[in-house]
């Protein structure tokens, strides 16, 4: 089968063996999978996780028909069934999964393209948002990050969860002004120093309750300043580094909860329970299409270095997908 690989020399689409199911596992004929900015860092050479290095096959969400399915697979996974699946190895013509992991595709005809785009947006935030964010109807909730994938369904999420006011931040002015279609009621630009007035001129001083932020050194204590007291910060992403000042003084007299997350040292049964979870709570939206994420481009397979490059240039808004 054709794949995109890590090697020495950087990714390359070449032909490698065909995956098998193991006793847990679901096979699927990948019909598209979604790019994450996760697989520039293993394309680069670097470790994700439990994947990386020359060898590797790229790509975190796929969608596809299941073809065959391990002795322990649950019966309601069956040769034939359309699915999304979050794991590792999508950017192939097949790839396995964890059967936890993978969820049959609503009755409404949605496409390949659009199935791959899910699995890790709402699996992510569905995890920081109602779990680690705890949030409740009428709350407050700021998405930094919000113009990628991940945090324009965040937005989604936490509208059609109950919040009263969503706000998101981006540093580009062409993306903050389409936040609103995914339900943002305030756009904030992070490189305006004073931008946590704003969200506190928002709150009538109250501050945020909850921030999901996948941005983190570069807005760490200005984070602090716009959270309510007793509000909750989930770290689920550093795109402004991994490293930074952080104001104890203020975190203490906030008493803020900072909750930091990672897929990476998940267990089996953990993310088969997030994902559980997510579907508890967010299906009868996802069918009836009302969570859904743009599609900025479609490659195919063949060009899936040309798909890195695209995502790795960060002009695109929404997702990135390859499909045939």
């Amino acid at each position: 089968m054709k794949a995109a690989v890590v090697t020495a020399s950087g990714v390359q689409v070449t032909d490698v063996a065909e995956p098998k199911p193991g006793p847990q596992e679901v096979l699927v004929r990948v019909r598209a999978s979604g790019l994450n900015r996760a697989d520039l860092g293993v394309a680069a050479g670097h470790a994700h996780g439990r994947m990386g290095g020359a060898g590797t096959i790229l790509g975190l969400e796929f969608a596809g028909e299941i073809v065959a399915v391990g002795a322990e697979v649950p019966a309601e996974f069956t040769p034939g069934l359309r699915v999304m699946c979050s794991g590792n190895g999508g950017y192939a013509e097949y790839a396995v999964a964890d059967w936890g992991r993978t969820t049959p595709l609503p009755d409404s005809n949605m496409g390949w393209a659009q199935a791959a785009t899910l699995p890790v947006a709402l699996q992510t935030m569905h995890d920081a948002v109602m779990t680690n964010g705890a949030l409740k109807p009428g709350q407050t909730i700021l998405i930094q990050g919000a113009s990628s994938g991940v945090g324009l369904m965040g937005m989604q999420i936490a509208k059609a969860m109950g919040a009263s006011q969503v706000f998101g931040s981006s540093t580009n002015a062409g993306r903050r002004a389409r936040l609103a279609e995914f339900g943002c009621d305030l756009a904030i630009d992070t490189s305006d120093p004073a931008w946590p007035e704003q969200i506190l001129a928002a709150t009538e001083g109250r501050g945020v309750d909850i921030i999901i932020d996948q941005v983190s050194a570069g807005v760490a204590n200005a984070n602090m300043r716009a959270c309510a007291i007793l509000g909750r910060i989930v770290n689920v992403g550093r795109l402004g580094g991994s490293k930074g000042e952080f104001d104890f003084d203020l975190h203490a007299l906030r008493r803020i909860a900072y909750v930091g997350v990672t897929f990476r040292t998940r267990s089996v049964a953990e993310v088969r329970e997030i994902n559980r979870r997510m579907r508890a709570d967010l299906w009868p939206a996802v069918e009836a299409g009302k969570l859904a994420l743009p599609i900025d481009r479609i490659f195919p397979l063949t060009e899936a270095v040309e798909a890195l490059a695209h995502m790795r240039n960060n002009q695109h808004f929404g997702k990135i997908v390859l499909a045939d």
